[in-house]
């Protein structure tokens, strides 16, 4: 962790150090999270439709590349669904879980053209919140439940932004971003049975955010 938080800090310090020189914009920006988790134990998720929004500054070194910090506040999640019907009776459960992240993007941004620009870089997201709302079914009968897992949950999600921007004249872009996380999202735990202390690795699960938003640059 000590060594990402020193590359973060070293694009930042790089992208500070340039800024007299080179062309700034600021502005807003805002869309929809299409969220979902992946991973190797991430099993029949659906999608969860969330929402991003804060704010950037794009520092422009020439007319090809640029480099774009980002601090926005993402919510995400996924959705689980599953039914099955043993002697005539139907049991059919849904556990949505929601989580939202303060997330500091460092897109590295290379234009295409002159209003179409690609970008890649990683990002660092902060736990603000987590928790789970199950709905569980059998037969006529219906129980909710509600539960808060942040303490469960990871408060750092780390990944990589891959993603594509369309820049129209009058300052307003729209832009399409794919974050693959690269953090579990669970923590290991460990607990005493019988005198033995036993851990369980988290299962291998992560974030897997498409965004698709629009902003302004001042």
């Amino acid at each position: 962790m000590k060594k990402i938080t020193l590359t973060l800090l070293g694009l930042v310090a790089v992208s500070t150090t340039a800024v007299a020189q080179q062309e700034v914009k600021f502005g807003p920006k805002a869309g929809v999270n299409f969220a979902n988790i992946s991973g190797k134990d991430a099993e029949d998720n659906k999608m969860l439709i969330g929402f991003h929004v804060g704010a950037f500054a794009e520092i422009k070194f020439n007319d090809k590349f640029a480099i774009q910090p980002e601090i926005l506040y993402s919510a995400q999640g996924a959705k689980q669904e599953s039914s099955q019907t043993i002697v005539g009776v139907t049991t059919s459960s849904e556990t949505t879980a929601k989580t939202s992240y303060i997330n500091v993007p460092i897109m590295a941004k290379y234009y295409v053209a002159p209003s179409f620009a690609v970008e890649l870089g990683p990002y660092v997201g902060f736990l603000m919140s987590a928790d789970a709302e199950s709905k569980t079914t059998v037969g006529s009968v219906t129980s909710e439940r509600e539960m808060d897992i942040k303490d469960s949950t990871n408060s750092i999600d780390f990944g990589v932004g891959v993603g594509a921007s369309f820049n129209l004249d009058n300052g307003f872009f729209i832009g399409a971003r794919y974050n693959l996380g690269l953090t579990k999202l669970g923590k290991d735990s460990s607990q005493t049975v019988g005198g033995m202390e036993v851990s369980t690795e988290a299962l291998d699960t992560k974030n897997a955010v498409i965004q698709v938003g629009v902003g302004y640059k001042f």
